[in-house]
């Protein structure tokens, strides 16, 4: 199966345009010397002159081990801006900062390009704490292949074949015991890159360095089943298996795939997730199943939310299951746009947007910590561009004549069959009945029946999908039905019902000719949900649909409640202007709470899990 993205599909959700536009802005202000000034102390070709006020802080001051990792991170988020627009302004940036990156390639001897010095690696042999090195290195490996691949420039194919070389000799000066004690060091992606080059370059030398890069200490023991995640570093682990995952999609060696199902099982299947779909806690995995001790202020690392998206996306791509995407809507909604650039309403005079929150703390009556533009730079602030290059991913998969739509986002895709491409229009009907977007009295105003029919919220999500093509296409169209619905979920074609199903996490599938005048309503019945944790139901996070639920309080709260917990819960302010909004209200506390989206909450306190006690009498 194959993901449709890049200028196949353009996405028409405001917010998720807004972030993207937002990224752009971003990544266009950093300046190339700002970028590439650990590059350039390393070659010798500045002189060290100690801190610049404008240079990048945090992980990227030169007094840090991790120094120059955020400069992959761009390159691959400029990649995928350009796949989708076509960014020239991004392109010539990259080009340049390629062109610097050669330079100190070559003053360094020909093969070394880092950020970081060449001893680090020899130490890691020795046994001498170092921080990373190879987490950092792999960064820079990342942006150079996701250039070439998607921007066609060849030097960054260039400067990642010779620091491969050097790579290629330092690793085959040590002994298969000797090594794997450097493997137990954080490597990143080390095994993706070398899987990357494989396909690319077709070099035996990659396929060496596969095999010498495949960490048994890791992979043998989650053959056999054993659990060697709890309590372990997680985003040191998930890279490694994205490269096992990407091992598996060069070479074909069907062990690889099993490494991956086997990690998924443990990570994910028999561990559980919080009601965001996120996991851990201070950075590492929770024991399985148990989730109450382990509820902080260092839940939800935003770079595992992102890896643990992208393999998820490849076990849909392998297996079709429609749990993968369900497990990326659930992350993206109360991952990313939870973590990520944030925009709304000051609280108690603070700002109206936030960059970045490393963490997404889960204990009540903590608030987000937002990073700034230039004073953090730690690894998720190189996930965060990433995330937001290219939000039209993840939404549309093909495969010989099936397309999926696999997330339901205002999108257009454009599908090739046969030798013609035509277009499928995907967009919610919102239900409101105005377009009306402002406090202004003099909007258009235009006399509907919708406005009266939907008087109050609607119970369901409404989706209609049509088709642009000169000729008919033959083509099964599947539609995924989340595991979120309320009620059965209904499918109409041409305003006839089609199907009517209540099998969450399926897919609908519906094969015929079509034409453009054909058109498909999808109708998902939405609601409030209290999901409870596995280690004590009398705790839980309310969730509307895929999104989770905060509830604004500075300290915990206790819920009381006869059976059902949502039924403390009432709609609160539902509609402005020309929109319903997703705000509740407690019923029966003093003072009550009022609960928004997680993904809405800036800088208030907030508290996601609650008890529920029952009344008494």
């Amino acid at each position: 199966m194959r993901e449709l993205k890049g200028s196949e599909v353009k996405i028409y959700d405001g917010d998720l345009r807004r972030r993207e536009e937002r990224n752009r802005v971003y990544l266009m202000s950093l300046e190339n010397w700002q970028l590439l000034r650990n590059y350039h102390f390393e070659a010798g070709r500045v002189a060290g002159r100690g801190h610049s006020s404008e240079a990048l802080d945090g992980w990227e001051d030169l007094s840090c081990q991790l120094r120059g990792h955020f400069l992959g991170h761009w390159l691959s988020a400029a990649a995928f801006r350009f796949e989708e627009t076509g960014d020239l302004e991004l392109y010539a940036k990259t080009s340049a900062i390629l062109s610097e990156l050669k330079s100190c390639q070559e003053d360094n001897g020909g093969q070394w390009a880092c950020s970081i010095p060449e001893k680090y690696l020899y130490w890691i042999g020795q046994g001498k704490p170092v921080w990373a090195p190879q987490y950092t290195i792999h960064k820079l490996f990342m942006g150079l292949v996701d250039v070439y691949k998607l921007m066609k420039l060849d030097l960054a194919l260039d400067i990642a074949d010779n620091l491969a070389d050097w790579f290629y000799d330092w690793s085959g000066k040590y002994s298969r015991e000797e090594f794997d004690n450097i493997l137990d060091v954080e490597t990143g992606g080390m095994l993706e890159i070398w899987a990357d080059l494989l396909e690319i370059t077709g070099k035996d030398k990659y396929r060496e360095l596969l095999s010498r890069y495949y960490r048994g200490r890791l992979f043998d023991p989650l053959l056999e089943g054993r659990d060697v995640l709890t309590n372990m570093h997680a985003n040191t682990t998930i890279p490694e298996v994205m490269g096992c995952a990407r091992a598996y999609e060069v070479t074909g060696d069907e062990k690889w795939l099993d490494i991956v199902r086997a990690y998924w099982k443990c990570a994910v299947t028999d561990r559980g997730c919080f009601a965001t779909g996120g996991q851990t806690q201070g950075e590492i995995w929770t024991p399985k199943m148990k989730f109450k001790a382990r509820l902080g202020d260092k839940n939800q690392e935003h770079c595992t939310v992102y890896n643990m998206i992208r393999l998820a996306d490849f076990l849909f791509r392998v297996t079709g299951d429609p749990s993968y995407q369900q497990y990326i809507e659930y992350n993206a909604q109360n991952g990313i746009k939870a973590q990520t650039y944030w925009q709304g309403t000051p609280y108690r005079g603070s700002r109206s947007d936030g960059l970045l929150t490393y963490f997404l703390p889960l204990k009540a009556g903590l608030k987000k910590d937002w990073a700034g533009e230039r004073d953090s730079f730690f690894c998720c602030h190189g996930t965060m561009v990433q995330a937001n290059a290219a939000w039209n991913r993840h939404i549309f998969y093909s495969e010989g004549s099936d397309l999926y739509v696999a997330q339901y986002v205002d999108s257009d895709a454009f599908v090739q069959s046969g030798d013609r491409t035509f277009k499928l229009r995907l967009r919610e009907d919102r239900m409101n009945g105005s377009l009306m977007t402002s406090s202004e009295n003099n909007a258009k105003q235009t006399v509907n029946d919708t406005t009266a029919a939907f008087a109050n919220k609607p119970d369901f999500k409404k989706y209609v999908i049509g088709i642009e093509a000169e000729n008919d296409v033959e083509m099964t169209l599947l539609l995924r039905i989340p595991e979120w619905i309320t009620r059965k979920a209904r499918i109409y074609v041409n305003d006839e019902l089609y199907t009517e199903t209540g099998d969450s996490a399926s897919f609908v599938r519906i094969s015929r000719k079509w034409t453009s005048d054909d058109s498909v309503t999808v109708i998902l019945p939405i609601g409030l949900r209290f999901i409870t944790l596995p280690d004590d139901p009398s705790v839980g996070a309310f969730r509307y649909g895929p999104d989770v639920l905060a509830g604004i309080t500075e300290s915990e709260r206790v819920l009381t409640a006869a059976s059902d917990p949502c039924d403390e819960l009432s709609a609160d302010t539902e509609r402005q202007w020309g929109d319903f909004r997703t705000f509740y209200k407690t019923e029966n506390l003093d003072p009550g709470i009022s609960f928004v989206k997680l993904n809405d909450v800036g800088y208030e306190p907030y508290q996601v899990y609650f008890k529920v006690k029952k009344p008494t009498t």
